[in-house]
């Protein structure tokens, strides 16, 4: 799951006052200068694509870090912010690619984004490295985002391996059924009509461009992400329903496969994530590092009072360590 309109959900009860944490870090974000770049994309339609620029000596050898966003996440999310004003420091570039509807416009096409749209993901990297040839790249995915760059590592390993030099996976539902069902236990069904709030607007006006495409009043019985996938994520993207989505996108199988040096990092208290659902040692390749810390929330991992500082610098740890 991901980030709405820009914000981004740690669990309230996370422990040691953490949810205060980063409520306090949010209300305080850091202010980046993006440059949107709109790139139209191989059918038709485009994305826009947010750079963090740089100025040096090193040109265009520069690293430069690419970030997913989450489910309705953007350049604008917490994390997102967080990342780039680490890089920033450090004098790196980074580019957050927004998956399509996500960069304030609706795109051209019937077509949203998914946590399996692999081929999006690839298509947006390859465009990348095509437009920095010479800089070290290296790719984060968080939640949603994750779980779509780990499917292209899993599928596309050797084809990865050339583009990539490291990679990482942040709070990714590795097993999308079940963190279907777990966003719809208890209180986690705020979370999820927030997600909703967003969500079924825009494929309402979808539906009203596609009526052939999409069901309008299946849009409006929508009171689930179950339900949701069903009336709109399946139809869209070539599934027969949310049960065939959810087996076919999830990230989890395609571990096994990945060449390329990859973080895959899962706090055990994710609220959306259940910690028995994710993975061993015996299901990942000796290129993925798995580190699942007991607290952290989703996407949260605060460090001290006011600061989101921690998830960043390990991420870039990680990076300049590879």
């Amino acid at each position: 799951m991901g980030g709405v309109n820009g914000a981004y959900f740690a669990p309230a009860w996370l422990p040691g006052g953490h949810a205060q944490t980063i409520f306090a870090a949010l209300r305080s974000r850091p202010e980046i200068a993006f440059r949107r770049q709109r790139v139209d994309t191989p059918d038709g339609d485009f994305v826009d694509f947010d750079w963090l620029d740089v100025d040096g000596p090193a040109g265009d050898a520069t690293p430069l870090v690419v970030l997913f966003h989450g489910l309705e996440g953007s350049s604008s999310s917490h994390y997102a912010l967080a990342l780039m004003s680490e890089l920033s420091t450090i004098g790196w570039r980074g580019v957050v690619p927004h998956f399509r509807g996500c960069s304030g416009e609706p795109n051209r096409l019937p077509r949203a984004y998914h946590s399996g749209d692999y081929a999006e993901v690839g298509w947006m990297l390859t465009t990348i490295r095509a437009l920095a040839p010479f800089a070290p790249l290296f790719a984060v995915g968080v939640s949603l985002g994750g779980s779509a760059l780990l499917n292209w590592l899993g599928r596309e390993e050797s084809r990865a391996a050339s583009i990539l030099t490291a990679a990482a996976a942040v709070s990714t539902p590795l097993d999308l059924s079940a963190a279907g069902i777990a966003i719809e236990i208890g209180l986690n069904r705020i979370y999820s009509r927030y997600f909703l709030h967003t969500l079924v607007p825009k494929a309402m006006a979808m539906a009203k461009r596609f009526p052939d495409l999409l069901d309008a009043a299946a849009i409006g019985r929508v009171v689930s992400m179950y339900t949701f996938d069903e009336a709109v994520t399946a139809p869209l993207h070539g599934f027969s329903g949310t049960n065939d989505y959810w087996a076919r996108a999830s990230s989890k199988r395609w571990l096994g496969g990945i060449a390329v040096p990859t973080l895959v990092l899962n706090a055990r208290n994710d609220p959306f994530i259940p910690a028995a659902s994710l993975p061993t040692r015996a299901e990942a390749s000796r290129a993925v590092a798995l580190e699942q810390p007991d607290h952290g929330g989703h996407a949260g991992f605060p460090h001290a009072a006011g600061r989101l500082d921690w998830l960043p610098r390990r991420l870039l740890k990680f990076f300049q360590g590879t």
